[in-house]
């Protein structure tokens, strides 16, 4: 089975929507992430277009977002942290999954757990789902929170005790991608602690430019995360936001 879900543009981009049949041959798909809300960021419009085509996606989110305010005490986090809990399960639904799993990993500190914990409750994980696909952070973690390179290093060691034939996707730029909105990435220190990987064209595994349903569905998942999403949303506008997110980029890992 090829791993190309679309051949890419020599430019980088590929416009109109992946088809139901190339969402299809990703198969079953299990997304790992940090906090609530990197898995709409990140692949909520795959999430989507998975659920429109009845492919089952399953996501595991290791920490409940608690110290979004690193100025935060004990008792703010606690009711931060149930906040977000209630968002993304709002979100998820929105996005068509219906199973999650939490890890319950401190927001901020994965970096300083112990890796044998989360990763065998990952591999526990798939042993269960059994995915064709597995959806994560690269080691750059993207914007290079610690977080999310803690949580791509136990999903690749829950891979390589897992064993078996998994494809395994990280979240990526193409020269193209990366100059979308360059002013609002800096302007709101997105990517102030490092980038995600750029890759060339021939690189791309996934280059879903999704279709207004899809993106309507994104930015509601998003949306329904307004504690982290309300204050971008309010500054730059809906229409500069949906534009902002309405790519979705994957490459195998760098070899």
């Amino acid at each position: 089975m090829t791993h190309d879900l679309i051949t890419p543009c020599a430019d980088g981009l590929v416009g109109g929507t992946v088809g139901a049949a190339d969402v299809a041959r990703l198969g079953t798909v299990l997304g790992v992430w940090a906090h609530p809300d990197d898995e709409a960021y990140l692949s909520g419009a795959l999430l989507a277009a998975l659920a429109a085509v009845d492919r089952p996606a399953v996501c595991v989110t290791a920490t409940r977002g608690e110290a979004a305010d690193p100025d935060a005490g004990a008792r703010a986090r606690a009711a931060l942290a149930a906040v977000r809990t209630r968002e993304l399960e709002d979100a998820l639904a929105i996005l068509g999954v219906s199973d999650h799993h939490w890890l319950d990993l401190p927001d901020g500190g994965c970096a300083e757990v112990d890796a044998a914990g989360p990763v065998a409750r990952i591999r526990a994980v798939l042993d269960q789902v059994q995915p064709d696909t597995v959806l994560t952070f690269g080691p750059d973690g993207v914007t290079g929170h610690p977080d999310h390179r803690a949580v791509s290093r136990w999903v690749d060691l829950a891979l390589d005790q897992a064993g078996g034939d998994v494809r395994l996707l990280h979240p990526v730029e193409t020269p193209a991608t990366a100059q979308r909105d360059r002013e609002l990435d800096e302007d709101f220190g997105v990517y102030e602690l490092g980038r995600p990987r750029i890759v060339t064209p021939e690189e791309v595994v996934v280059h879903l430019v999704p279709d207004d349903a899809l993106l309507d569905r994104k930015v509601a998942a998003l949306h329904a995360q307004a504690s982290q999403t309300s204050g971008l949303i309010d500054a730059v506008g809906i229409e500069r936001f949906r534009r902002w997110v309405s790519v979705e980029v994957f490459a195998a890992p760098a070899r």
